[in-house]
């Protein structure tokens, strides 16, 4: 579908209450996108970034839904609908770790990351994938990680999901770009977050060192690229990864 002067686009965002996904709701936010801020348990943090992103001028709902239930996520996008009319871009952010050795790692603690992390995102894109085939046009952005590229000792559960989401993205974008949707991965190296900040200092300042940039990056720096990519001038970039991480997976 053609973009209209008075067509509002609406996106939903996983795991949008904080972080990167907070970050994502107010870059699209500042595009003049509607906004449904998805949640698992943080409900005033949802509301805090929801009402951040009406201060700009949108429209944003805060919608409750675990994504490891396929359910939930086809209730999450029809809720998306109905609150805000259509949907037209898809961030599948929502994610969870439980790092540790794989010697010492639980099948739960493997099972738990892939089905938030992974089938999270194939729930949700099937779900939203079927409005966005009948207007002929979708946006689907995936957060992946550079450890999804490169590995990462102590976090095999982790980087196989976010390897996973590389691999799915690649196949919807694929089976999906005759119909004006894309799909494409932005994969974050090591950004500055409240998972992050929880790391002892000198572990941060051992990450920063190896990054050529020389610094941690921001959580503005990711929705700048989810920006990019669920805007209208992305509509020929399809099944791509866009690194943003200082240089550190080269």
């Amino acid at each position: 579908m053609p973009q209209t002067e008075n067509l509002r686009r609406t996106a939903l965002v996983t795991g949008g209450a904080k972080g990167i996904g907070r970050a994502v709701c107010l870059a699209l936010a500042e595009k003049g996108m509607d906004i449904a801020v998805n949640f698992a348990g943080s409900a005033a943090a949802a509301e805090e970034t929801a009402a951040a992103c009406r201060a700009l001028g949108v429209r944003a709902v805060t919608l409750q839904a675990d994504v490891r239930r396929p359910e939930n996520c086809q209730k999450l996008v029809e809720d998306t609908v109905a609150a805000l009319g259509r949907i037209d871009v898809l961030v599948n952010n929502a994610g969870i770790t439980a790092d540790t050795l794989m010697l010492r790692m639980t099948e739960a603690d493997f099972d738990n990351v892939l089905a938030t992390n992974l089938k999270g995102a194939f729930f949700c894109t099937k779900a939203a994938s079927r409005y966005m085939m009948r207007q002929r046009y979708g946006r689907i952005v995936s957060i992946s990680s550079v450890v999804g590229l490169h590995g990462n000792a102590g976090q095999t559960n982790y980087a196989a999901a976010k390897a996973g989401l590389i691999g799915l993205t690649k196949s919807v974008a694929k089976e999906y770009a005759a119909r004006q949707i894309t799909a494409n991965v932005v994969a974050p190296g090591f950004i500055d977050t409240d998972m992050t900040a929880a790391m002892p200092e000198s572990a941060r300042a051992a990450a920063a060192a190896s990054i050529p940039a020389g610094k941690v990056g921001d959580a503005k720096d990711v929705a700048a690229a989810v920006a990019f990519l669920a805007g209208e001038q992305a509509g020929y970039v399809t099944g791509q990864v866009l690194c943003v991480d200082g240089g550190m997976g080269m």
